[in-house]
């Protein structure tokens, strides 16, 4: 099996991606071929055999990583499958790559793989990073209803057929919208504790559009892909959630600020998902409504 790895960057850690690189380098097995993309910034010096393509423009994460996929070929079909990794992460460890080739080899629906984020420094997995609602073990690997955007693995034919990551997210829930659109096609997802990308513990609200971004596209995702009965059902259980964190004022203006935008401004095509899809998400624990 054929591994890619797609990588973007802004080009402000440039001894960050160097390790990445490194660690990806590193790898038991074949070697993988590895896209840097710079987004909207020019890529730092990168080791000899690493492919680079540099925007003129930040197209946000997933726009990033569709262009990335596209370095290897249409739907980065000439590869089995992609890498997408952090670049302020590294995979301590050299056979998560063959991990990942005996996971699909052994599953044949088996379509994305999400690792394990660690912080490098105490070992520890934050809560939201195990993506299933029973988070409390993150030693525990299992079947899941999404994956982590900056840790896994898709197997370029669930690109093929489902689609690339919604460009027009920009930043925020892309992952989840390409793994719906992944298990309603028939593919299942694993969360996978042996494959592990280290990574230090930040918090996501870090991000200066963090709050207003999680809202306009929680109700993109919902637009695009649910049953129009549980559209509504959807996005009133997150604004309950939002409401009982009780955000500081300024978040809680820029969530609402979004979720208006989100019902105003175009979404892009919507492909509601069929309820037996439904209803593998609720038997793999997490119905679309949470």
């Amino acid at each position: 099996m054929k591994l890619g790895a797609v990588i973007i960057t802004m080009g402000n850690r440039p001894d960050e991606l160097r390790a990445l690189l490194d660690s990806v380098a590193g790898q038991d097995g074949d070697r993988i071929e590895v896209v840097v993309v710079g987004n909207g910034a020019p890529v730092p010096d990168v080791p000899p055999g690493v492919r680079t393509v540099e925007l003129p423009e930040n197209l946000g994460i997933p726009g990033g990583r569709n262009v990335g996929i596209e370095a290897f070929g249409p739907a980065g079909t000439d590869v089995d499958a992609l890498l997408f990794l952090d670049d302020d992460g590294y995979l301590p460890n050299t056979d998560t790559a063959e991990l990942c080739r005996q996971a699909f080899e052994a599953d044949p629906k088996l379509g994305i793989i999400s690792f394990r984020i660690a912080d490098p420094d105490t070992g520890v997995t934050q809560r939201r990073h195990v993506p299933r609602l029973r988070a409390a073990d993150p030693m525990r690997s299992s079947r899941v209803t999404t994956f982590l955007g900056g840790a896994n693995a898709v197997r370029s034919q669930v690109i093929a057929e489902a689609g690339p990551l919604p460009g027009e997210f920009f930043y925020a829930h892309e992952e989840t919208d390409l793994a719906w659109r992944a298990l309603d096609a028939g593919w299942m997802i694993d969360y996978r504790s042996d494959m592990v990308l280290n990574h230090p513990t930040t918090a996501p609200s870090r991000h200066a559009v963090y709050h207003r971004m999680v809202a306009r596209n929680r109700v993109w995702l919902a637009r695009r892909n649910l049953p129009a009965p549980l559209v509504p059902a959807y996005l009133g259980v997150w604004l309950l959630l939002t409401l009982l964190r009780r955000p500081s004022p300024p978040a809680l203006k820029a969530w609402f600020g979004g979720f208006r935008e989100g019902w105003r401004t175009p979404c892009g095509p919507r492909r509601p998902m069929r309820w037996r899809t439904v209803w593998r998400l609720t038997r793999l624990g997490r119905p679309p409504v949470i």
